[in-house]
């Protein structure tokens, strides 16, 4: 299965997280290219069964390249296999709240209505956590960042460099891509 993960992410976390779940393909036997959409454009996706699209969210909001892409290639996704996921470093926050509207809106807002808006029919979705890393902030990220750091740390996650968190649960990112390459297996059955 030829697969394609194209992702934008502002502080890594998106991209780690599209390593991993390439590893994982691989791992099932897939063929994966990962292409970090800030830095390269693709110009085609024909040669791919598979498209993974990920994107961090910043502000809860996506990022602008995931829009682009999107836009660019609706007409041929909807033809294709597709999973969509993204990153936020501030889910874990909500979950330990038990803050399910905002989580709801959080999903509704950056994956149902984006499927919706291009008409396309995923076979997989997710929302996974993200890392906060102040030191690559501006100023009014970095002031936000202050607000959230007890919470962050109440939710059981540590600082694991100065000013670095990371709320990803890896073991979820892994079942997650182990389920798509089994939803992908049924799918061409």
């Amino acid at each position: 299965m030829n697969t394609l993960i194209v992702f934008c992410t502002h502080y890594g976390a998106t991209a780690s997280t599209s390593e991993e779940i390439a590893k994982g393909l691989w791992d099932e036997g897939f063929e994966v290219r990962v292409v970090n959409s800030k830095r390269e454009k693709i110009r085609n996706i024909s040669d791919y069964e598979l498209v993974i699209i990920g994107s961090d969210m910043k502000l809860m909001r996506c990022c602008g390249e995931t829009e682009k892409f999107l836009k660019k290639f609706q007409d041929e996704l909807r033809r294709k296999k597709t999973a969509i996921f993204v990153s936020s470093g501030t889910r874990v926050i909500y979950q330990h709240e038990g803050d399910t509207d905002t989580l709801e809106k959080e999903w509704k807002k950056n994956l149902v209505d984006k499927i919706k808006r291009y008409s396309l029919n995923p076979i997989a979705l997710a929302s996974f956590g993200g890392v906060l890393d102040y030191n690559q902030m501006g100023f009014l990220a970095r002031k936000t960042m202050n607000l959230l750091v007890d919470k962050i740390e109440a939710a059981g996650v540590q600082e694991q460099e100065p000013g670095i968190y990371d709320t990803r649960d890896w073991n979820e990112i892994r079942k997650w891509t182990k389920d798509l390459a089994q939803k992908v297996r049924e799918y061409d059955a």
